[in-house]
């Protein structure tokens, strides 16, 4: 017989465990660094020039960052920080290192999305997240997923409930209960919504006294921040249906779309969500608040069956949703939702499996255009990045064959590309900010 109680005692032996293998996988002081990138890197894989007018400029301009050269080789080796400086001030053939940017918009939102688990949903947003940022881009990732593999990924543990998801959540039902009933009630039709009561459990955690910023995070990466999940954060689920008891005029969908409304224009480029493998009311808030919807997926032929009932599921839920329209505040969001852009995307994919190449056929036959021209591939560095929490780009090439680790890179560059460049069109989408 087990109870709660043996959970309790297994999960505790668990986290002994988890912390052995943070300290094995960071620093002595148990939290993650990023590591230096080489002048190699720098030029073929960063800014994508010939090394040697790379060089010959950076000679030009001794007051750049010149990097730091280790006492084994001859490469310079750069700093996140300095790779930004280098890509304001230069420029190559007089054009500019700075990614594309639309003016006047704030940060595109791209959702990941799946209901299958294994489908590399944390996968991909992290190594999107460390792609954009290496490409010059500010990102903020948001783990909506209560098994929190995006945020311990980045190096973060020790999180408090009240500062995820379910935190800004909790706090938006406070404000709009608060909103709605300070409001002006029938001045035309002479209804009046009913004033809404919330317990003092709720009303008095103080989450109205958190500031936009409380909840972001930094990581080991300067220009890569988050909002990170945690174990305590699953019951998130059953709070929020009471919640909605509480309040059924309360629009839970639109919260964390709020939230991110209060963001400067101008303090992120990119925002990435990380879905949980379910259809429930963190999943529901990260698609109405994306603007872009990725739905990575295996290739195998269940997966192509999940990712189907995936999106059936989802059109009945954000149909039903819909009955909001008029409810939710003006400027918040149109009803019903509508994305800029959609896209499938196959993981774990094999180019010589002759299945795997059947499947990407299929989904392109039955997604009419929508499936990326380029499938996250399986490579060993793929496999062991991930078992030490880790993307490939924060793995350094010196750790295994640099083919090995080249071939992982090209596989996740050329997906990211393709992911930027249908993004880059979805923002040219946006309206402009006021």
């Amino acid at each position: 017989m087990f109870t709660h109680d043996d959970l309790a005692r297994l999960q505790a032996q668990s986290l002994k465990m988890q912390g052995w293998i943070r300290q094995q996988t960071y620093s002595p002081e148990m939290e993650k660094t990023l590591r230096r990138f080489s002048s190699w890197e720098l030029a073929e894989l960063i800014f994508r020039v010939n090394q040697s007018t790379l060089r010959g400029r950076m000679a030009t301009e001794p007051s750049l960052p010149q990097g730091l050269v280790e006492e084994d080789g001859r490469q310079r080796w750069y700093t996140l920080e300095e790779i930004n400086e280098i890509r304001r001030k230069l420029k190559i053939n007089r054009k500019s290192l700075l990614p594309p940017r639309p003016a006047g918009k704030r940060a595109i939102r791209a959702a990941i999305a799946n209901f299958k688990g294994g489908a590399g949903k944390s996968t991909v947003a992290l190594h999107f997240a460390h792609a954009a940022a290496l490409d010059g881009y500010r990102v903020l990732a948001v783990d909506f997923d209560p098994q929190a593999t995006l945020s311990h990924s980045m190096g973060l543990s020790d999180v408090a409930e009240e500062f995820t998801v379910w935190g800004i959540m909790a706090r938006d039902l406070i404000r709009e209960t608060e909103r709605m009933n300070s409001a002006a009630r029938g001045a035309e039709s002479g209804a009046a919504l009913p004033q809404r009561k919330l317990p003092s459990a709720i009303t008095g955690m103080g989450l109205t006294d958190l500031r936009t910023m409380d909840f972001i995070k930094q990581t080991s990466w300067p220009t890569v921040d988050v909002i990170p999940s945690c174990a305590n954060s699953a019951f998130v689920e059953f709070a929020s249906a009471q919640y909605r008891n509480l309040n059924p005029e309360w629009s839970f969908f639109a919260a964390v779309s709020r939230y991110l409304d209060t963001l400067p224009d101008d303090a992120y480029d990119i925002v990435i969500f990380d879905c949980p493998p379910a259809i429930g009311y963190q999943s529901m808030n990260a698609v109405f608040a994306a603007d872009v919807l990725y739905v990575p997926s295996g290739p195998g032929y269940w997966e192509y069956d999940s990712t189907t009932s995936f999106i059936g599921q989802l059109a009945e839920a954000l149909g039903d949703l819909s009955q909001f329209q008029g409810i939710v505040p003006a400027g918040t969001m149109t009803l019903p939702k509508a994305f800029l852009d959609l896209r499938f995307l196959l993981t774990r994919y094999e180019p010589n499996n002759e299945l795997h190449r059947a499947m990407h056929q299929a989904f392109r036959k039955v997604f009419e255009g929508r499936v990326a021209e380029h499938p996250i591939e399986m490579t060993r560095a793929v496999e062991q990045s991930g078992r030490f929490l880790s993307s490939i780009y924060e793995t350094d090439y010196r750790e295994m064959t640099r083919e090995t680790w080249r071939r992982a890179r090209a596989s996740f560059d050329r997906a990211y590309m393709e992911f930027r460049d249908n993004l880059v069109a979805a923002w040219d989408k946006l309206e402009d900010e006021a």
